[in-house]
């Protein structure tokens, strides 16, 4: 019951186990969540955020053990939180149109990497596994206000 409950974490819903691009399925996932909760903004969603990093290191480091595989594919808790990390307390003015741009800023951070993300990889176990798309977020976020200051 809990090698599934911490699957059912770590896979975001499973939603890891896409055949294609599992990273970006549990990205949406993030978004999709973001969307449809109500009142899922600012405080609440940081509050969500440091839980669900929490929980993050934990299934993933669980999950590494279990497939013998660092960082394994079907671990996407990690673009989840970097997904809300991007939205975290961006204007209530922008709509969906900003929220896809977050999106595809985050995918964009979190293939390239840029320092410190990269280097975060190295931590060990869930930690390196989550911290890199905590910096890939927050460098989302970063450029999606700078792009809304100027044309929002």
């Amino acid at each position: 019951m809990l090698r599934r409950l911490i699957y059912i974490v770590a896979t975001g819903l499973y939603s890891g186990y896409s055949p294609l691009a599992p990273g970006t399925a549990g990205s949406a996932l993030g978004l999709l969540i973001f969307m449809l909760i109500p009142g899922f903004r600012n405080w609440i969603l940081l509050s969500a955020c440091i839980i669900f990093f929490l929980i993050g290191v934990w299934s993933a480091t669980q999950v590494e053990k279990m497939e013998n595989k660092k960082d394994a594919s079907i671990i996407v808790i990690d673009e989840i939180v970097g997904m809300w990390i991007a939205l975290l307390f961006i204007p209530v003015s922008m709509n969906w149109i900003w929220w896809m741009g977050a999106f595809v800023l985050f995918r964009i951070y979190d293939v390239i990497k840029p320092f410190p993300a990269g280097k975060s990889q190295e931590l060990p176990s869930g930690w390196g596994v989550m911290v890199d798309d905590v910096w890939a977020g927050f460098y989302a976020n970063v450029t999606l206000e700078i792009v809304y200051l100027f044309f929002g």
